[in-house]
C-alpha cells in the first residue's frame, strides 16, 4: 500500500498520509453508526466509559468530543481495524507483528469542537521499545479550518518532553518552556477515507473546529508485538495475546534505548486527554468552552 519512499519518509519525519485508505461504503457504514452513538448521549449528563462530552454539552443538544474504545462498541470498528489496508501500512511501519494498544474516536463539531493540546502520546504510554504509532482515520475531509492534526516533524527522535504541572502529569506540552517552534508544524489534511500514521513520540496537537465544516478523526493505536507497555505491564496474558492483530505470539519484550518520563504523579483531572489539560498552566490553541453554534473563528493563543 505505500513504498519504500513512503517508509524512508515515515522513519525520517514521523509521519504519512495515506490517501483512500478507507472505501466510500465504510466511511457512509462508519458515519451511521457514529450518528447513532452521539444520539445516545442524550441520556448522559457527566463523562462515563463510552463518552467524552464537550463543556456546553446539553441533553437537549448532545455535545461529544470523544467516543471511547469504538472497536468494542460496533463491529464496524473492528472491521476496520482489522482490514488488510490499515494492517498492510503498519506492518510496513512496525514489522510483521501488530498489536492494538487501544482506539479512540475524537469529535470536533462544526464551530466548537475542542481543541488538543501539544503532547506525545509515549508521554500517556511508553513500552519496552517505540515501535508503536497512530492511525487517524479522517471520517470527513480534514482542511485547515476544521481543526486537523498538527505535528512537528522529526520530534519523534528527540527528547520526551515534560507534559506535567505543578508536579503532577497533565497531558500537555508548556509551549513556553518547550525550545521547538510551533510555527513549523505541518498540518495532516486530506480527503475522508485517507489516514494519517504518526510515531508514538511525535509531538502533535490540534486547534479548536471554528468552522462550518465537521471533523471526525478515528484513531488505532497499534504497536509492534515485541512493544510491552511499561507502566500498566501485562496483568493477563491470554488478554493481551488477544489484541494481536497479526503476526506471532511472544513473551520476549524487545527493549531499545527511548527517552521515558512516567506520567506519574497522575493528573488531577483523570481521564481522557481533554481532562488532563485541564490541568495545565499554559496553552498553546485558544479554548472558547462556552463556543455556541455561531462561535466566530479564533488565533492561536501564544
Amino acid at each position: 500500500m505505500i513504498s519504500q519512499r513512503d517508509v524512508a519518509f515515515y522513519r525520517e519525519h514521523g509521519y504519512i498520509v495515506v490517501p483512500d485508505l478507507v472505501d466510500p461504503g465504510t466511511l457512509a457504514a462508519l458515519r451511521r453508526v457514529i450518528d447513532a452513538i452521539v444520539a445516545r448521549a442524550a441520556t448522559v449528563t457527566t463523562h462515563d466509559d463510552v463518552y467524552d462530552l464537550e463543556p456546553s454539552h446539553r441533553p437537549d443538544r448532545p455535545r461529544v468530543r470523544r467516543i471511547k474504545k469504538p472497536h468494542v462498541l460496533d463491529p464496524v470498528f473492528d472491521a476496520l481495524m482489522r482490514s488488510e489496508s490499515l494492517l498492510s501500512v503498519s506492518r510496513q511501519l512496525l514489522g510483521p507483528g501488530v498489536r492494538l494498544y487501544g482506539s479512540k474516536l475524537n469529535i470536533k463539531a462544526p464551530e466548537y469542537g475542542s481543541p488538543v493540546e501539544w503532547h506525545q502520546d509515549w508521554a500517556f504510554y511508553p513500552h519496552t521499545n517505540d515501535d508503536v504509532l497512530a492511525i487517524g482515520v479522517m471520517l470527513d475531509d480534514c482542511q485547515l479550518e476544521n481543526g486537523p492534526l498538527m505535528v512537528m516533524p522529526g520530534s519523534h527522535k528527540g527528547p520526551t518532553y515534560d507534559h506535567h504541572a505543578d508536579g503532577y502529569f497533565c497531558g500537555a506540552i508548556d509551549p513556553d518552556a518547550c525550545p521547538l517552534d510551533f510555527s513549523k508544524a505541518v498540518t495532516l489534511t486530506g480527503k475522508a477515507g485517507s489516514c494519517s500514521f504518526h510515531h508514538v513520540r511525535m509531538v502533535h496537537g490540534s486547534a479548536q473546529n471554528t468552522s462550518a465544516l465537521p471533523r471526525q478523526l478515528l484513531l488505532y493505536e497499534f504497536a509492534a508485538n515485541d512493544a510491552f507497555p511499561l507502566l500498566s505491564g501485562v496483568k493477563d496474558l491470554a488478554e493481551f495475546d488477544a489484541k494481536i492483530l497479526c503476526g506471532p505470539k511472544t513473551i520476549e519484550p524487545r527493549v531499545v534505548a527511548a527517552p521515558v518520563r512516567l506520567p506519574l504523579p497522575p493528573a488531577h483531572g483523570q481521564g481522557s486527554i481533554y481532562e488532563n489539560q485541564f490541568g495545565s498552566r499554559k496553552r498553546y490553541f485558544a479554548f472558547d468552552t462556552a463556543a455556541a453554534p455561531t462561535a466566530k473563528a479564533l488565533a492561536p493563543a501564544k
